[in-house]
């Protein structure tokens, strides 16, 4: 995206003026200008320096009276999806910019642009070349914070090479590799390779980090290409503050070792001392990360945290389970040693943690979107952040202060803080809403005997938190037999709470090791449907519950030769890894429901009798 487009040109302009105009600004141009009747184009050396042109001169320079407009050159046929927005207030949240993005349409891409600028810049792609005009119409002069926002078209070269169709060569954008990733937006979860870092840094430091009028940190954040949050107004007294740093992997492990090195200078400057070694050694690195990624990260014995150790030379502690609250849902990861030792052990662990952030999106994408009506966001399925943040899929997260750490990033089931996001089933998708209200359902989950214990936690407290975010009841039946492997978990809720609970569940046992690092969660699931629709989900020579499974991935079983219970219910059994229960128990109910309104005409057709017998 080399090439510029100028417009507003007074008829008096010349190729000169505009080449005094550039100079004037200091701006190379690799190529004479183009002037025609109101514009004009001009190639720059690359894409940095296009972008400092428009940051520069677009809507600031005047010429024969008239002020120039400046922005990347798109021919019409590459005007499709892809739209850069511009002048982004350099404080704002991400999540408050993928919300805005996502109102206009489905965002299958958003990448920040590295500038000089002050202002960020993100690259977005919609789905849809109608959603990016609408974004375009609405958005461009948005005022956010008194910036005003500045959107254009950039070249699309899917859209450019679409048409033609006889190839089916794929767009490839030839103008340098892709920006880092913002956020994850709030329209649709997707894989990020840039989880934001979470430190915590001792509050007497905090200053130093900022510098003079916030100098050093703006160094900081240019020179790394990252956006930076210092949380200074949480937790007032703490001795300990958080810090969100949103960029690449490396941007990340850049400025940590930029902050580290700030920390270090000032210990040692405030004490007067010169052993450094020492001096690092009491100020530690310390990462935040959210309870749902921290078993993966430990591995099964603790393999995974030894050989990290082994590598850096480094000595790594993690805050104890007990520390953990509904609104904390992030642990503190200690790492003791040199600061080269602790940089390079923070990208160990960063690392892990992304890798362990992708999987759990790329397992929540194969199935989120055969729940129709399903509002994942609301549901609290990730973690987010408004401040900083990452969306983590397994557990509940922080409300108020903690979401400074989980919030641009989307949801999870397995937690999440919940800034942007509260709807739950709709009632197209949830076959127990009637008239307005929603039916408590009973579900019996199948787990480990071992894990009994996790999911009870110290004097009962995780589960009473679970069953308090959920907004369901949760109980742990008795042991059929004293060497019973499994035992039964009784959940009794409307669908929403039924998700979560379940959900949380799945996620715990992940997180706690019951389950190998590369081995998926499978549960299995029991509800009890009126013995009159078991037939129903059966379908005809098993169709439906052959066409159940092909669609969940679960494993839908009717026993046969079922005697119904005391209210003529019988059980179906449904085993596979969270979503597909999800769906499977979701479709099942759907066709309860369907059944049951079928019945409905008859009995308001016996209506009389029926009083009669009253």
């Amino acid at each position: 995206m080399n090439k510029l487009y100028i417009g507003n040109v007074s008829e008096q302009a010349s190729a000169l003026d505009l080449e005094s105009i550039f100079e004037q600004w200091k701006i190379p141009f690799s190529a004479p200008f183009l002037v025609k009747s109101g514009y004009a184009f001009v190639d720059c050396p690359d894409e940095k320096v296009a972008m400092r042109a428009i940051d520069t001169l677009s809507g600031k320079v005047e010429l024969h009276g008239k002020v120039l407009e400046v922005e990347h050159s798109v021919p019409k046929r590459q005007r499709s999806c892809k739209l850069q927005v511009r002048n982004i207030p350099p404080h704002m949240q991400w999540e408050v910019l993928d919300g805005l993005l996502a109102q206009y349409g489905t965002v299958e891409s958003c990448e920040q642009v590295n500038t000089d600028t002050e202002t960020a810049v993100v690259n977005v792609r919609y789905a849809a070349k109608d959603q990016a005009r609408e974004a375009l119409d609405k958005l461009n002069g948005f005022l956010m914070e008194n910036y005003a926002l500045k959107v254009s078209y950039i070249p699309d070269e899917n859209a450019a090479a679409d048409p033609p169709a006889v190839g089916n060569r794929r767009g490839f954008n030839p103008r340098g590799p892709p920006r880092q990733g913002s956020p994850n937006l709030g329209a649709r979860p997707k894989l990020q390779s840039d989880v934001p870092l979470r430190m915590l840094v001792p509050t007497q430091f905090v200053g130093a980090i900022i510098g003079k009028e916030g100098a050093t940190i703006r160094n900081i954040t240019k020179q790394t290409h990252s956006k930076i949050d210092i949380h200074r107004k949480e937790n007032a007294g703490a001795a300990e503050k958080p810090i969100t740093v949103h960029s690449t992997p490396e941007g990340c492990s850049s400025a940590c070792r930029s902050i580290m090195e700030i920390m270090q200078k000032e210990a040692i400057d405030t004490k007067m001392c010169e052993d450094t070694e020492a001096l690092t050694e009491e100020i530690p690195l310390k990462i935040l990360a959210h309870n749902n990624f921290v078993g993966r990260l430990i591995g099964k014995e603790g393999r995974n945290l030894k050989k990290i150790e082994q590598d850096t030379d480094t000595k790594i502690t993690i805050s104890p389970l007990q520390d953990l609250t509904l609104y904390n849902p992030e642990r503190t990861i200690t790492v003791k040693g040199t600061l080269e030792a602790c940089a390079k052990a923070e990208e160990e662990i960063m690392k892990k943690i992304r890798e362990s952030y992708e999987n759990d999106v790329a397992a929540m994408h194969l199935q989120s979107n055969l729940i129709p009506g399903l509002n994942l966001n609301a549901l609290g399925l990730f973690p987010g952040a408004a401040s900083g943040g990452m969306s983590s899929p397994v557990f509940p997260g922080p409300p108020a202060a903690a979401q400074a750490g989980y919030q641009s990033f989307g949801c999870s089931v397995f937690g999440g803080e919940v800034p942007f996001w509260a709807s739950t089933l709709s009632s197209s998708s949830s076959p127990a809403v009637s008239q307005g209200q929603v039916e408590s359902e009973t579900v019996h989950l199948f787990i480990p005997a071992l894990a009994v214990g996790a999911i009870i936690g110290k004097q009962g407290q995780h589960i009473k938190q679970l069953s308090r975010f959920a907004g369901a009841s949760i109980k742990i039946a008795p042991a059929d037999e004293a060497d019973a492997k499994q035992r039964m978990v009784i959940i009794t809720g409307p669908p929403e709470a039924q998700f979560k609970a379940q959900g949380r569940i799945f996620g715990k046992l992940k997180e706690e090791n019951f389950f190998g690092p590369k081995e998926e969660v499978k549960l299995e699931a029991h509800i009890k449907v009126p013995s009159f629709a078991a037939g129903r989900v059966i379908g005809k020579g098993g169709k439906t519950v052959n066409e159940l499974q092909n669609l969940t991935s679960a494993e839908v079983v009717v026993p046969r030769d079922q005697t119904p219970d005391e209210n003529d219910q019988v059980v179906v059994k449904i085993t596979g890894h969270f979503y597909a229960s999800q769906l499977a128990q979701r479709k099942i109910q759907e066709i309860i429901s369907q059944v049951r309104r079928q019945q409905q005409p008859k009995a308001s057709a016996t209506g009389p009798p029926v009083a009669r017998r009253k």
